[in-house]
């Protein structure tokens, strides 16, 4: 019987080891992310110990085989949840600014129910040997990668998120065209140099705000169009336009508030 016990004893020791494994496993899932151009390989690995946390979350950057950067990311919360690229699972790994350096973008949403992206860019610096990194804040509208004006060098096409909730709700709110690129380690928006564009969105947001008149005041989508007209140099045009249209008792109020704000985000002087 003895030796009948200790095999049970024994038994129920792996089992309870095992009982224990799965706990962490499930409580604690390790999930790697990862993106390459030739040989330089980025990876973000994190923990998630529930649905919607994320924690350790984890950057390397190997070169040929070496890891130059390994670094814990600092989260402004534990939602903060890392997600490759905007519309693909890897991270995109590639040349922003011409220089034939690989770029790294580690894109974050921050959770909720419209908010928000960021982006941590990172470039390699030859002199120091080491990458160095900025932050871009995209709010609720994100960004596309995109070579707009066909030179080899993508573009990020935005929008100003500065607009949502200036002026209405967030759903009724709409935001003007805004268009950057990346240069040795900063952001510099670009937009005014694509006027075609400009004048596409700002057609695009004059047709919404006369489909949604009648449901709506339509003061979000006359901000951004005025916005987009002042990116043309057709602010006084803009002006006339949505003073024509806007009639409502609060006009004066309105016309006010957003002679404000644009001044103060620069479209305006």
């Amino acid at each position: 019987m003895k030796p009948f016990r200790k095999l049970i004893n024994q038994l129920l020791v792996s089992l309870a080891i095992v009982g224990a494994t799965s706990v962490i496993t499930d409580t604690a899932k390790a999930e790697t992310i990862t993106g390459q151009l030739g040989n330089i390989r980025a990876e973000i690995s994190f923990d998630k110990p529930e649905e919607y946390q994320y924690k350790n979350v984890r950057l390397q950057i190997i070169r040929a085989g070496k890891t130059v950067l390994d670094q814990k990311l600092s989260q402004e919360n534990e939602y903060d949840k890392p997600i490759g690229g905007l519309f693909t699972d890897k991270i995109p790994v590639l040349n922003l600014d011409g220089d034939k350096e690989p770029e790294v973008i580690a894109d974050f949403f921050t959770g909720g129910a419209h908010c928000c992206v960021y982006s941590l860019i990172y470039r390699y610096d030859r002199t120091s040997g080491q990458y160095k990194s900025m932050r871009q804040e995209w709010g609720n509208g994100g960004y596309r990668l995109q070579d707009l004006d066909k030179d080899g060098i993508p573009e990020f096409d935005s929008r100003d998120d500065r607009f949502a909730y200036a002026f209405t709700s967030y759903a009724a709110s709409a935001y003007p065209l805004q268009i950057w690129q990346y240069r040795q380690g900063k952001m510099v928006d670009v937009t005014r140099r694509y006027p075609k564009l400009i004048a596409n969105h700002a057609s695009e947001l004059w047709k919404e705000y006369n489909k949604i008149k009648q449901q709506d005041d339509g003061k979000g989508f006359l901000a951004a169009y005025l916005a987009d007209k002042y990116l043309l140099g057709q602010g006084q045009d803009g002006w006339r336009r949505v003073q024509q249209v806007y009639r409502k008792s609060d006009k004066a109020q309105y016309f006010a508030q957003l002679r404000k704000f644009l001044r103060e985000t620069g479209y305006a002087k």
